[in-house]
């Protein structure tokens, strides 16, 4: 039989490795929001439910020295059957581990910080031809609080961390995106006042959410304006910069308004309070990026005009090329002159102070 506490141990090992090694790239309010994440899932702990502070600080103090011990630790392979693996090679470790009724998960999160879980398997389905996996109970996780990813042209929705990341999106969702919150718990009959009763109702709305974040990552598999490989080398390039940053949001641009992607998909299926949460959650550059779709939405708020909203998606797929043509030739002309400090300044100057992004030091 397969000795899944064994493995759950193993990426754990790894997990606390890679956290042990990144956990100072995050600014002191970014590594606070994670550890309380990560501790949550430890504990069992319900999204909304908060600890006292002394005990959350007691077990954060105890992480710490256990990542003392481990952060000039290089990641271990993965034993199976006495038989070892890269911890990278998903493919292969899910041959064995699938027909066990559960799923390995590895990569790199911002920043390029190695990330690791292992979920028990709840559902699997095919979808526009592409294989859906619906994890449960997550046996091993770390620090990034991560709902849904593609690997091995799979796609992998986390629940529980993407009911954790749900709520978090709406407790700390900033004053402009309300309006749209109010309409979309509405649409639930839900008042967003009322936390309580949104408690006892996010599961429910975490499921018949989940096409938002499905359709997002098969949007991203079916990309085909932003070369995967140009992509990637961008990442590995400028990691922890802004130009990594607008790469992602870029990215992900691009996969919510392809043909394939997630407004796409609300569009047809008229999922009003998708949309709702959509907008609401719209933030950072992605709204720089994608100014149309919040003026869009308050006029379908009266009107239920999904054609406005078609308009605004078609917009702002057009932005999304435009920048991630851009950005490849700039990154491509640097690496002709060897010179990827030229494509940094450039990619500076030409994408990201035009969206208020200014360089520092």
């Amino acid at each position: 039989m397969l000795e899944i506490k064994t493995i759950a141990d193993q990426v754990l090992k790894n997990c606390d490795i890679s956290d042990s090694q990144h956990a100072g790239f995050y600014s002191i309010c970014g590594l606070a929001l994670r550890l309380r994440d990560l501790y949550k899932w430890e504990k069992g702990i319900d999204p909304w439910i908060e600890k006292d502070s002394s005990e959350i600080l007691e077990w954060i103090e105890d992480k710490e020295q256990q990542w003392d011990t481990l952060v000039d630790r290089h990641l271990e392979d993965i034993t199976i059957f006495g038989k070892t693996y890269d911890p990278f090679d998903t493919k292969t470790i899910n041959a064995v581990l699938e027909p066990y009724g559960v799923i390995y998960g590895s990569g790199y999160a911002y920043s390029l910080k190695p990330t690791f879980f292992l979920a028990q398997i709840e559902d699997k389905k095919e979808i526009d031809g592409y294989t859906v996996y619906i994890l449960g109970r997550e046996l091993a996780r770390d620090l990034p609080t991560i709902p849904a990813l593609s690997q091995d042209d799979c796609v992998l929705i986390r629940k529980e961390p993407a009911t954790l990341f749900f709520w978090d999106q709406i407790i700390y969702l900033k004053k402009s995106g309300r309006f749209a919150l109010k309409f979309a718990l509405a649409n639930y009959g839900l008042d967003e006042k009322n936390l309580k009763k949104v408690q006892q109702s996010l599961d429910k709305i975490v499921a018949d959410e989940m096409g938002r974040y499905i359709y997002h990552e098969l949007g991203e598999i079916q990309d085909t304006v932003f070369n995967r490989n140009t992509w990637r080398e961008i990442i590995a390039t400028f990691p922890h910069t802004p130009i990594e940053l607008l790469a992602r949001s870029i990215k992900d641009l691009l996969a919510d308004t392809n043909d394939y992607g997630t407004l796409r998909f609300i569009i047809r299926e008229r999922k009003a309070s998708s949309l709702a949460f959509y907008v609401a959650f719209v933030d950072g550059l992605m709204k720089e990026l994608f100014p149309e779709i919040r003026p869009a939405f308050k006029k379908f708020i009266n009107t239920r005009d999904w054609n406005a909203i078609e308009n605004a998606v078609d917009i702002g797929y057009r932005t999304a090329e435009g920048y991630a043509e851009k950005m490849s030739h700039i990154y491509q002309s640097g690496k002709q002159k060897n010179n990827v400090k030229w494509a940094e300044k450039e990619i500076e100057k030409n994408l990201l102070e035009p969206l208020g992004v200014v360089r520092t030091g």
